[in-house]
């Protein structure tokens, strides 16, 4: 018997939330391991390890679970709720770290929309190319991103921004070695019993 990979080694975990909320959120919406995994366009073998905790999502993963569960990456974390108030203060969001990426909440959950604001890091997450239901918006606010749509790839400064069907498969990564901050908005599934085949993460 060959040896197991050292990806496949079980991670301590850093978001103790995680799992427990994945696999609440999955039965909540009806979906068995299979169905899910292959809507956020992971193995079920690697969705199952997410939900027992012997590895923790990336904020890519987190964002395709949460279109799929029809919910925020705040609820996937387990974090309480904000108020549905039209105005969010400065300060009131914390910052959560997720495969490197850094994100702050930027508007209440419980709506149709997932506002963000996002930290990529220089080479963090780059080689993921997504594909799901929806639309997109991300506005470049420092440093440089790169970002693929299809066999097109676009280099975005501060002031630049994009708007896209997330149903082309899209790449995201920082054009320089001290990152990128953007504001990005994202739609949420509303029908997450809904069945998609669509293209996994690579």
């Amino acid at each position: 018997m060959s040896p197991a990979l050292p990806e496949e080694a079980p991670e301590p975990p850093e978001l103790p939330a995680v799992a427990p909320q994945l696999r609440a959120l999955r039965r909540r919406a009806s979906l068995t391991l299979e169905s899910a995994a292959r809507t956020a366009g992971l193995s079920p073998a690697h969705l199952s390890r997410l939900e027992t905790g012997q590895r923790q999502p990336s904020l890519p993963m987190l964002l395709a679970l949460a279109r799929t569960y029809g919910t925020t990456v705040s609820e996937l974390l387990g974090e309480a709720p904000a108020d549905r108030d039209a105005v969010v203060r400065a300060g009131t969001m914390e910052a959560t770290e997720a495969g490197g990426w850094t994100y702050v909440q930027a508007g209440a959950s419980g709506r149709g929309m997932q506002a963000l604001r996002v930290h990529v890091p220089y080479g963090a997450q780059g080689d993921i190319v997504r594909v799901h239901p929806g639309e997109e918006w991300l506005y470049v606010l420092e440093g440089r991103l790169r970002l693929r749509l299809g066999d097109t790839t676009h280099r975005l400064g501060p002031g630049d921004s994009a708007h896209f069907d997330s149903l082309t498969p899209h790449r995201i990564a920082a054009a320089d070695s001290g990152g990128s901050d953007l504001l990005f908005v994202h739609t949420l599934l509303q029908s997450p019993t809904t069945a998609l085949c669509l293209g996994g993460m690579s």
